[in-house]
């Protein structure tokens, strides 16, 4: 029995003998060239059991020959390689057909892993979409490992209607990749409709959802369409998920599970022609445990899990960013502002509790607080020492996403543990009472620089009420404020 045959091409004369010399150690007979037109001639003539060729060659683009080659030879699989490392070479690769995308410098591992898995793995007939035509300088950016991770994740997703589930800190971009799913995919001649689970009043929720006739409650004297019925033939983007309230997550599951909806107060159904795609920040197993999110609904919308990371894991595209948001509002300032490498180290330095978005605030304020085309490390950290100020980040083991109450619920569960190892617990309620009310006592006389008249009106609260606090409490008043 022979031994599989890889045939790869790239104009780098050091990928090449790396390659054969890994593949030939792997135990296959290897072939390379650096003309895409001797690959050609090679699989026209029969060779090979594998592809593996480079994007940019001197006589034709790699991506370009993956069409050609499923059309005479569809059991033959393509890996490609590229240098170029972005979102739209991934899914360029993928929606031609190739196997495979690995993004360069790859590891000689993961090349034999994929290769042998791409040997094993029977021919599919391919259905190639229409090249896709949105604007190639994509917000997703990064070259560090996990974001080739998630553009690869993307490109696959780009061929199916498979719901997806967007894991990731605020900031972090789950919108930006809900859009790339749907630009990239099947759907992207339909609408693409983001609706925002946080921002909607909680009796609200199933008429934005699902649309409602006239008559269907107080106020409604129209008919007006739901988001399912807007996003009808595209995506449906589904923000911050975790904060449905129980009744919508009922009837959203029952649309998931049965492909059709009534509006409110309506008695025909409709068909729910969407693909779905979720996100959110919170920890939905933990939901689920505490009895606040539906374990059969996280089921049906976690069919494809995606967790983005926070920028703090991927600093490696720190600069890359930075550079990009600068020349994004080069235009308004006149030049282009540079960083200087001590600046950059100062960046990279820094945790991003607001991740991505953070850092594009920043850019944008220097751009347009600063004039100096050079950027030093000294206006980088007064920059984001005024950020802190106006916003701490994570700290004491929080994060910027945390709410409130998330915020009250992880202390009051290290509080309650303290009660397993022997430490007495008892008038529980007067005692976590009090540790949110002397503070937010404290931070609103600070606001008011000790006016109780006008911390009392913030407050909700009577002001004999609040003096007994204050007494009570043994907060220190600052006389004499404003």
């Amino acid at each position: 029995m022979s031994l599989p045959t890889i045939l790869v091409a790239d104009d780098d004369r050091s990928i090449r003998t790396v390659l054969s010399q890994a593949l030939g150690r792997g135990g296959y007979q290897v072939r390379t060239t650096a003309q895409a037109s001797t690959l050609w001639q090679w699989v026209e003539e029969g060779e090979g059991d594998l592809v593996i060729t480079d994007v940019v060659m001197p006589d034709e683009n790699g991506l370009d020959l993956i069409p050609r080659i499923r059309r005479i030879r569809p059991d033959l699989r393509v890996v490609v390689m590229s240098a170029q490392s972005t979102l739209m070479t991934a899914v360029k690769a993928t929606q031609r057909g190739a196997f495979e995308y690995l993004p360069k410098p790859f590891d000689l591992k993961e090349v034999l892993a994929v290769v042998a898995r791409a040997l094993a793995t029977p021919a599919t007939p391919v259905q190639p979409l229409a090249p896709p035509q949105p604007d190639e300088q994509m917000s997703l950016i990064g070259r560090s490992v996990v974001m080739q991770d998630i553009y690869r994740i993307i490109a696959r997703l780009t061929t199916s209607d498979l719901t997806v589930m967007i894991n990731g800190e605020s900031g972090t971009g789950k919108e930006l990749v809900a859009r790339a799913l749907h630009d990239y995919g099947r759907r992207r001649a339909g609408p693409f409709v983001a609706v925002n689970m946080a921002a909607i009043p909680r009796n609200l929720i199933e008429s934005e959802l699902f649309g409602h006739e006239r008559g269907a409650f107080a106020g409604a004297t129209t008919r007006v369409a739901g988001r399912f019925e807007q996003a009808a033939g595209g995506t449906l983007f589904l923000d911050e998920i975790g904060d449905m309230p129980p009744e919508a997550q009922t009837r959203l599951l029952r649309v998931l599970q049965d492909g059709e909806f009534t509006t409110v107060g309506g008695t025909t159904a409709i068909r729910a022609n969407v693909r779905i795609i979720a996100a959110t920040h919170r920890d939905l197993r933990q939901a689920i445990r505490a009895g606040t999110f539906r374990e059969d609904l996280y089921y049906r919308l976690n069919v494809v899990p995606m967790r983005l990371p926070p920028l703090r894991e991927r600093v490696e595209d720190i600069p890359l960013l930075a550079r990009h948001f600068l020349n994004e509002n080069a235009e308004g300032a006149g030049s282009v502002r540079v960083l200087d490498d001590e600046a950059m180290a100062r960046l990279q330095a820094y945790r991003w509790p607001g991740n991505v978005r953070e850092l594009e605030n920043l850019m944008r304020r220097i751009t347009a607080l600063h004039p100096q085309e050079s950027i030093g490390a000294d206006i980088i950290a007064a920059e984001l020492a005024e950020a802190s100020m106006a916003a701490p980040g994570e700290g004491a083991g929080g994060s910027a996403a945390e709410t409130l109450a998330e915020a009250v619920e992880r202390h009051l569960r290290r509080f309650l543990a303290s009660g397993q190892d022997g430490m007495p617990l008892s008038d529980i309620y007067d005692k976590v009472i009090a540790e949110v009310e002397r503070p937010l006592i404290t931070m609103t006389l600070a606001a008011t620089r000790g006016n109780q008249i006008r911390a009392a009106a913030m407050l909700g609260l009577n002001r004999n009420t609040l003096r007994k606090k204050i007494r009570d409490l043994d907060i220190p008043v600052v006389r004499g404020g404003a």
